[in-house]
């Protein structure tokens, strides 16, 4: 087993932030629209997802080396609000393409600034609750990814069975970093079945995929040439033209790409895939019935508003941004008003709320979405 040596100074001096912040977080439904998706709210703190994301990269990654993939219902929203990011740096897309063709967009983008530069992907809309420890984590994962041809997953020890999540299978250790082992990845699996899940967590063997990766930006693009290269010359194509510069561009060559997440493009088929474990307090805030588990609840179990009333009640998520609530005699429900909109859901039932908006969509109610 080699143990790492690379400079931090070097390594830290070459690192970009790459912050997927695209999604539009349908199951937050109807507090989560188009044009507020959920890394845009402030249920989970003061500030939104999207400000947390960017204050616990302080340390690793400063500004002027931040970028934001969004999307143009919300861009001049996140540039209002995060007014130390360089406007060039918030790049609104002009199509949903899932993951790849973002981060290859971006992996062009820092090559054409820093040949050496590495860069860390990193979602807009989860909660960390131990920023300290995903600091630890990310720079050992960037030390590591520093070494060109690794890729690094920085994935989450799992605390239960979930089905919703991708897994990644370990293997052999394969170096140090501070007090952080790296490990090889040997196999990644997209959402298991529960028994599947049970035998992955008593196994001790697999990590939760949170969607965190790191390399160096030129083995991105090396890895789309092998792996992708009909979306890689399409990539290529954009940089020729100015990259994220050339909006005209943008929206003519970036709609052409194929939609595609980043672990079915690369991850699952790469050989030199590494990671490191992180207990970093992580969640992907995915349900109201996540936000339920992460808030303060009163004595008999309810999250609720200065402005409700609950009488005989127990265990109810209530959300309220206009009306004065009252609730009796209620148990474990998911309560939300907006003023336009009104949700009622079993607190169990709160991943489907994300069909509710499917069928809005379908009805072509857009006022509500």
């Amino acid at each position: 087993m080699g143990k790492e040596t690379n400079s931090p100074n070097s390594a830290f001096a070459h690192v970009y932030a790459v912050i997927m912040a695209g999604g539009s977080g349908t199951r937050f439904w109807p507090l989560s629209r188009r044009k507020r998706p959920k890394q845009l709210l402030e249920i989970f703190g003061k500030t939104t997802l999207i400000e947390q994301t960017v204050e616990r990269l302080k340390g690793v990654v400063p500004p002027e080396r931040i970028y934001i993939f969004t999307n143009e219902f919300v861009h001049a929203d996140i540039v209002r609000r995060l007014p130390q990011i360089l406007k060039r740096q918030i790049v609104a897309e002009p199509a949903q393409r899932n993951t790849a063709p973002t981060i290859g967009l971006a992996a062009h983008e820092i090559l054409r600034r820093d040949p050496a530069g590495v860069m860390a992907i990193l979602p807009a809309d989860h909660v960390i609750k131990k920023p300290a420890a995903f600091r630890s984590a990310l720079k050992a994962a960037c030390r590591w990814a520093g070494t060109p041809g690794r890729s690094v997953v920085l994935g989450i020890e799992p605390t239960r069975p979930e089905t919703g999540y991708g897994y990644v299978r370990l293997g052999a250790p394969a170096g140090r970093i501070g007090n952080q082992d790296i490990l090889r990845v040997e196999k990644f699996t997209e959402k298991p079945k529960l028994p599947l899940a049970r035998r992955y967590v008593a196994s001790k063997r697999y990590l939760w995929n949170a969607g965190m990766f790191i390399w160096r930006a030129s083995t991105l693009i090396e890895n789309l040439q092998r792996l992708q290269p009909q979306m890689a010359r399409g990539l290529e194509e954009i940089a020729a033209e100015g990259g994220i510069d050339n909006r005209r561009a943008l929206k003519k060559l970036f709609p052409r790409l194929e939609k595609i997440s980043i672990d079915y493009a690369l991850m699952e088929k790469l050989s030199e895939v590494f990671a490191v474990a992180g207990d970093i307090g992580w969640s992907d805030v995915g349900s109201w019935a996540v936000a339920y588990e992460l808030s303060a609840k009163d004595k008999h179990g309810n999250v609720q508003p200065g402005n409700s009333l609950s009488i005989d009640c127990a265990g109810n998520l209530l959300v309220s941004r206009r009306s004065f609530l009252v609730t009796i005699g209620v148990e474990n429900l998911i309560i939300v008003e907006t003023g336009d909109a009104l949700l009622v859901c079993a607190r169990e039932r709160s991943q489907d709320v994300g069909k509710a908006v499917h069928e809005i969509e379908q009805l072509k109610m857009n006022k509500f979405l």
